[in-house]
């Protein structure tokens, strides 16, 4: 039974003239985790707003927990949790006084729920006394979350939750995000970060405001559909252009220290005569192998397709 329900939702903002989240429709089953993968001004944000009742859609209707969000807002409002994008608690308030703050808003207390928060509160209990805004930025991430957990709710939603923090606590707050799958609760997390798209049950890759596919990680990874090359070499930009320049390149794009390679045709000679083409253009210390696609991969496949 799903616990989110978009259908044909669409936002403009300045007056209709700029496209937004472009007639969205999915749907999050309850228990799942959910990740909407997409760079910065793809849509996400808009479609948490709308989920959280902070905004309302232009068009088409979503519902969580079967509630719809703009006629039964404040129902939504008591079982969500939200955690958006921007550290937004009171930063001259300190760890405890934040947790007690959203613990009172939602008629509850921080003891009444201890069992759902005490795994990610132990370690930013040692600086309960210090104010919120003096803390680092994967301490701050934790607080944040604690301050959308302490009410239980039936629905989270993380807005882009580990940008800004540094890769040890990125794979903590992942880790935790699967202990609180145990706990039963739908989460919904957008994030730019393609290699985090592994760690969902499913994904949803986005792009200006167009939902490219759904799908499992797995699945999206399969559904690549060419041979795919790593290549570098002496001069990377060099290479780059050259390789774009070539007749039988489909997709050429940077990927880390290597160039990520696709031709438009596949045969035994493809390798042979574009490493010619390459020798004859003055590359030099070229090294290239297969190499298995990624997310980020996938995700330029199809919006270049």
């Amino acid at each position: 039974m799903p616990s989110i329900v978009l259908n044909h939702i669409t936002k403009t903002y300045n007056k209709g003239t700029t496209l937004a989240v472009d007639d969205i429709s999915f749907s999050v089953n309850e228990g799942e985790l959910f990740g909407l993968i997409g760079p910065d001004g793809a849509g996400k944000t808009s479609i948490f707003r709308v989920l959280t009742t902070l905004l309302l859609p232009d068009k088409g209707n979503a519902e969580v927990c079967n509630f719809d969000v703009v006629k039964d807002y404040k129902s939504v409002r008591g079982i969500v949790g939200y955690m958006p994008g921007k550290f937004s608690l009171y930063q001259d308030l300190t760890v405890e006084e934040n947790l007690n703050f959203f613990a009172t808003i939602f008629g509850t207390t921080v003891e009444e729920n201890y069992d759902l928060i005490k795994d990610i509160y132990i370690q930013i209990e040692p600086f309960k006394n210090r104010r919120s805004g003096k803390l680092s930025g994967g301490m701050k991430q934790k607080l944040a979350l604690c301050c959308a957990l302490v009410h239980k709710p039936e629905v989270l939603f993380l807005d882009e939750p580990t940008t800004g923090v540094d890769a040890v606590s990125r794979r903590e707050f992942w880790e935790m995000l699967k202990r609180l799958q145990e706990q039963k609760i739908t989460i919904l997390v957008s994030t730019a970060y393609m290699d985090e798209a592994t760690l969902c049950d499913r994904i949803g890759l986005i792009q200006a405001g167009k939902m490219l596919t759904i799908d499992t990680p797995e699945n999206v990874l399969n559904a690549y559909p060419e041979k795919l090359y790593a290549i570098k070499s002496n001069n990377v930009h060099k290479l780059l252009n050259d390789l774009r320049a070539y007749e039988d390149t489909l997709h050429c794009y940077a990927s880390g220290e290597f160039l990520h390679l696709s031709f438009k045709t596949e045969n035994e000679s493809n390798e042979k005569n574009m490493l010619h083409f390459l020798e004859q253009k003055g590359n030099a210390g070229i090294e290239m192998h297969h190499t298995k696609p990624n997310i980020e991969d996938c995700f330029i496949r199809l919006i270049e397709s």
